[in-house]
C-alpha cells in the first residue's frame, strides 16, 4: 500500500514527482559527501605519507647531542621497539648558485647508510644515482639536489654547483661565509614541490665541516614503524636519551598544519551531514501532499477497523522508502566515484584538455581517494536516520486523522 501510494498519478497532486525529487536529493548529498570526505581523507593520507615519509617522527635535541655519548644513546633508541631508524642529521639554510642563477636551499648532512633507509628519497632518484656518495675525505664532493630546485638553478647530474652558507669556519674577525663547489651526484623527486624545490642532501661529515659544526650534530631524526604512535614513544625515547635530551614528535613541529587539517575536515564534514539533512526534509512536503490527497482512504481504512499504528506505519514506509533507496543509491554512486576516482581524472583532462589537477598548485599530480568505510557506515546512518526523522511528523499526522472529519467534506 505505501508503494502504491508513492506511485500516485499527477492528477492526485504530483506526489511521485515531489518523491522524485525527494530522492534524488537525498542520493546527491550522500554521494557528494562521501566523495568529498574521502577525497579529503585521500589528501590526508598523501600528504601526511610524504611529509613522514620525507621527515622524522620524533626528534631528539639538547645537550646530549655534544660529546662521547651520542653515538651509544643512538644505539640504544634503535633498539626500542617500534623505532626503525635513528640518524643524526645537520640541518642549515645555504644559497645555491647554480647556471647563472641562484635560489636558496635547505642542506640536509646525513650519513649515506641513513639516506638510503629513506626509501621516499633513494628510491626516487630521477637523474643520476648515489653511487659514490659519502666517499672520500671527509664524505667527498657528491651531492643530491631535489628536481624541481636543479631544474631552476639549471643543473643535472654531474654539473658541478657551488653553495654558500652563512655560518662557515670561526675566524679571528668572527663567522666568515663558508663557499663551495660540490658535483652533483644525483637529483630526486619525493612527489611534494615543497620538498623538490627546496632541499639538498649531502654527507654528514662534509656538512659538519662546510657549516663549521665540528663534530657535532643539530638533532637526531627517528622513525617509528606506526607514526601515529609518536606521542605514545616520546616518553620510552626520552627516558633513553636521558635528563638532558629534549623530544618532541611530528605532530609538535608541524601542529599548524595538523590542526588546520583536522579543523577542515570536522568542518566539512558538518556542512556536507546539514545538507544530507536538508534533502531529506524534501521528503515532508510530499507526505504532507499524500496524507492530504489520501484522507479519504485513512478514513475508509480507519472505519474497517485499522488502528492508528497501521496508518503510522504505512506512511512511515513510504517516506522511508524515499529514503533508503535514495541513500543506497548515493552510498553506491559515491563508493564507485572514488574507486574509478583515476580514470575519471583522466576522461575529463582528455575532455578539456587541460590539466585539472596541477602539482605546482596541490603538490600532487592526481586526486587522491581514500575511502573510509567506518566513515561510510556514519554517513550511511546519518543519512537514514535524517530520512526516518522527516517521516515521522507526517505519518503521526496522518495516523491521528478522524475518519469523520476525513469524510465530512467528500
Amino acid at each position: 500500500m505505501a508503494g502504491r501510494y508513492l506511485r500516485a498519478k499527477r492528477s492526485q497532486g504530483g506526489v511521485a514527482l515531489i518523491s522524485l525529487i525527494s530522492f534524488i536529493g537525498i542520493t546527491l548529498a550522500v554521494a557528494v559527501l562521501i566523495i568529498v570526505m574521502s577525497v579529503m581523507n585521500g589528501f590526508r593520507a598523501e600528504l601526511l605519507g610524504r611529509i613522514l615519509g620525507f621527515n622524522g617522527h620524533v626528534y631528539v635535541t639538547g645537550g646530549v647531542l655534544d660529546g662521547p655519548g651520542r653515538d651509544p644513546m643512538i644505539g640504544r633508541i634503535r633498539a626500542l621497539p617500534g623505532v626503525t631508524q635513528a640518524a643524526p642529521i645537520i640541518e642549515a639554510q645555504a644559497m645555491a648558485l647554480g647556471q647563472g642563477q641562484i635560489s636558496g636551499a635547505i642542506v640536509r648532512g646525513i650519513r649515506p647508510d641513513d639516506l638510503r633507509a629513506i626509501k621516499l628519497v633513494s628510491g626516487n632518484i630521477v637523474h643520476g644515482s648515489m653511487q659514490g656518495f659519502g666517499e672520500g675525505e671527509f664524505g667527498g664532493d657528491l651531492i643530491l639536489v631535489g628536481d624541481r630546485l636543479a631544474q631552476s638553478l639549471g643543473i643535472q647530474a654531474g654539473d658541478p654547483l657551488t653553495l654558500i652558507s652563512p655560518t662557515g669556519g670561526a675566524t679571528a674577525f668572527g663567522a666568515t661565509p663558508q663557499r663551495k663547489t660540490y658535483t652533483v651526484a644525483g637529483t630526486f623527486s619525493v612527489g611534494m614541490s615543497e620538498y623538490d624545490q627546496t632541499f639538498i642532501y649531502m654527507p654528514l661529515e662534509q656538512a659538519q665541516l662546510f657549516f663549521g659544526r665540528d663534530t657535532g650534530v643539530d638533532f637526531v631524526e627517528i622513525k617509528l614503524a606506526d607514526p601515529d604512535k609518536a606521542t605514545v614513544m616520546k616518553a620510552d625515547v626520552a627516558k633513553v636519551a636521558g635528563p638532558a635530551a629534549l623530544v618532541t614528535d611530528w605532530t609538535q613541529k608541524n601542529a599548524s598544519y595538523w590542526g588546520a587539517l583536522q579543523v577542515e575536515r570536522n568542518v566539512m564534514r558538518l556542512i556536507l551531514m546539514l545538507l544530507v539533512g536538508i534533502a531529506a526534509m524534501n521528503i515532508i512536503s510530499g507526505l504532507i501532499m499524500l496524507v492530504k490527497n489520501k484522507g479519504r482512504d485513512i478514513a475508509i481504512l480507519r472505519t474497517m477497523g485499522a488502528g492508528q499504528g497501521s496508518i503510522l506505519r504505512i506512511f512511515f514506509m513510504a517516506g522511508a522508502a524515499v529514503g533508503v533507496l535514495g541513500t543506497a543509491a548515493g552510498l553506491l554512486i559515491g563508493v564507485l566515484f572514488c574507486l574509478y576516482i583515476d580514470p575519471i581524472q583522466g576522461f575529463v583532462e582528455w575532455v578539456t584538455g587541460t590539466q585539472v589537477f596541477s602539482s605546482d598548485v596541490y603538490f600532487l599530480s592526481r586526486v587522491p581517494a581514500k575511502v573510509d568505510w567506518g566513515e561510510v557506515g556514519v554517513i550511511t546512518a546519518w543519512s537514514l536516520a535524517m530520512a526516518f526523522l522527516a517521516t515521522l511528523a507526517p505519518a503521526w499526522q496522518a495516523s491521528r486523522l478522524d475518519p469523520v472529519d476525513a469524510l465530512r467534506y467528500e
